[in-house]
């Protein structure tokens, strides 16, 4: 008698800004189900929040940081360098700081899950899949947002946002050996402009559990980010002198232009996220279980919002639990 073995199971996380952080309710509701995840891959904030659970194979840690930081202060992190401003506008050596922080100083190799990281080469366009060397690199490369972050060079290679080539890696995955792959995607179809964050905020109550991180640890975490903010005040200050000037003379001058005109940084969003739609309604057909958590009210940096991010990709992922039940059980039962 011949027993055959359960495929081997992956998960593609993509990109999505604070909207992906809905991926952290993906993983909660997979680790409630004991379904075990054997690869992962991630584009942009898929890959930051993929490399956190890689790390350990657990995504508490995460999630109760997601809930008690101050998300509002660590956009002074975003540390801007008017002397490279063509290169880009944020450095991200402060963010890389930043991730370094939140995941810790490690390579693939040391993952408990092994993990591949999506990037662009933006010189030539293509896809680059980054399975070794530092995580905090390759982290910091697929979340760059072209023309807001300076591009990140690795080895010979120029690399930005991992979701302008792949938005949701099911292929990647698949080609690190899954036989069954299940996609967490939070691009939705671009209805109106977003702005990049709203004033409106919302009360939620989190109905999943709390997680048990040490207090100790998340005090620690936090003087660490105190520290990173404070290194930063300064440049941060002088940099908001000169908008604010910038400003003056654009709304109050002889040539007054419409406040509500769509700066630079929605535009870029906005055409980014109209591409990676695109692209991402071709890339989860390959899929075997598709999980789409309803973001599509998320601004691209309301990161504070992240406990009802989080509950909508929880409340996703049961639905497809249910919905896909006898699939579920036939698979990992």
């Amino acid at each position: 008698m011949i027993r055959r073995s359960k495929p081997k199971i992956g998960l593609a996380l993509g990109s999505g800004a604070a909207r992906g952080l809905a991926h952290i309710g993906v993983l909660k509701a997979l680790k409630e189900r004991d379904i075990s995840i054997d690869m992962i891959a991630g584009s942009s904030m898929g890959a930051f929040v993929g490399a956190c659970y890689a790390r350990n194979g657990d995504i508490t840690d995460l999630e109760e940081i997601v809930l008690n930081l101050d998300w509002k202060q660590l956009v002074r992190l975003l540390d801007p360098n008017l002397a490279l401003l063509f290169k880009g506008v944020i450095h991200g050596k402060k963010v890389k700081e930043l991730l370094k922080t939140l995941i810790g100083d490690v390579e693939f190799k040391d993952l408990k899950i092994p993990l591949a990281v999506v990037a662009t080469d933006i010189n030539t366009g293509e896809e680059v899949i980054i399975e070794e060397g530092s995580v905090i690199e390759a982290v910091r490369a697929s979340i760059s947002i072209p023309a807001i972050f300076m591009p990140v060079k690795l080895k010979d290679r120029f690399l930005m946002d991992g979701g302008i080539v792949n938005p949701v890696p099911v292929s990647v995955v698949k080609d690190m050996g899954a036989g069954f792959v299940i996609a967490s995607n939070v691009i939705h179809k671009v209805q109106g402009r977003r702005p990049i964050v709203s004033t409106k905020r919302q009360k939620y109550s989190l109905p999943i559990s709390k997680t048990q991180i040490k207090n100790a640890d998340l005090v620690a975490l936090n003087n660490k980010i105190d520290k990173l903010l404070l290194e930063n005040k300064n440049k941060i200050e002088n940099f908001q002198k000169i908008i604010n000037g910038f400003k003056e003379k654009i709304y109050r001058g002889s040539q007054k232009v419409d406040p509500n005109t769509p700066s630079i940084f929605d535009a870029i969003i906005q055409t980014i996220y109209a591409m990676e739609y695109e692209i991402a309604k071709s890339k989860i057909k390959e899929a075997d279980i598709v999980i789409t958590p309803n973001t599509r009210h998320i601004a691209s940096l309301e990161f504070y919002r992240g406990e009802e991010v989080i509950i909508e990709g929880h409340k996703a992922a049961k639905r497809v639990f249910l919905e896909q039940i006898e699939i579920f059980e036939k698979m990992f039962k």
